[in-house]
C-alpha cells in the first residue's frame, strides 16, 4: 500500500487522489514521462483529426480518406505508453484488492507474480508487434500515405516499456510508488 493510502487507511484499490499522479520516483522517471508527453500529444492530435474529419464531412462535404488511418494510429501510440506508465505505477496489471487481504509473504509474491506477467504482456507485444509490423511494412494502408506496419509499431514501443517498468518494479521489490 502506498503511503498517501496508508496514511487515510484506504485501500490500494480505493480512487487516486490528485496528490497520487505524480510519477514515482526511480531511475526511469525520465522515461515514463517521456511516454505520458507523447501520449499526451497524440491525444491531442487524435482529436485535432478528428475534429478535421467533422468539419471536413460536414462543412466541406469534401471527407478526407487519411483521417480514419491517422486516427487510429495516435489512437494506439496514446493507448500503449499510457498503459506501459500504468504498468510502471502498477494500476493497470495489478491485483491490488486480494493483495491488501494477504499476508506480506504472499503480498510481495503476488506482486513479483504480476510484474513478471508485466513483463511477459511486453514481450508478447514486442515479438508479435514486430513480426506483423515486418510482415506488413510493404503494404500501404488504405486512405492514407502510410506503411500498414507503421500501425504495429506501437506495439512494439509499448512492449518494451511495459518490459522496462515491470523489471524496473522487479529489481526495486520493496518500493511501490
Amino acid at each position: 500500500m502506498n503511503v498517501a493510502r496508508a496514511q487515510t487507511g484506504g485501500l490500494a484499490s480505493d480512487p487516486v487522489r490528485p496528490e497520487e499522479l505524480d510519477l514515482a520516483p526511480g531511475p526511469l522517471r525520465g522515461l515514463a514521462g517521456a511516454a505520458l508527453l507523447v501520449a499526451g500529444g497524440a491525444l491531442v492530435a487524435l482529436a485535432g483529426v478528428e475534429v478535421w474529419q467533422v468539419f471536413a464531412r460536414y462543412v466541406l462535404d469534401a471527407p478526407a480518406a487519411w483521417t480514419e488511418p491517422v486516427g487510429l494510429l495516435f489512437l494506439k501510440v496514446a493507448l500503449m505508453l499510457a498503459a506501459a506508465v500504468a504498468v510502471r505505477h502498477e494500476t493497470h496489471f495489478r491485483f491490488a484488492l486480494g493483495a491488501e487481504a494477504m499476508s506480506p509473504r504472499w503480498r510481495a509474491a503476488l506482486e513479483a507474480f504480476a510484474r513478471l506477467a508485466s513483463a511477459g504482456i511486453g514481450v508478447a507485444f514486442v515479438v508479435w508487434g514486430a513480426q506483423l509490423m515486418l510482415a506488413t511494412w510493404t503494404v500501404k494502408a488504405p486512405g492514407a500515405a502510410l506503411s500498414s506496419g507503421l500501425y504495429y509499431a506501437p506495439f512494439v514501443g509499448g512492449g518494451v516499456l511495459f518490459v522496462l517498468f515491470a523489471a524496473e518494479r522487479l529489481v526495486g521489490a520493496g518500493e511501490r510508488p
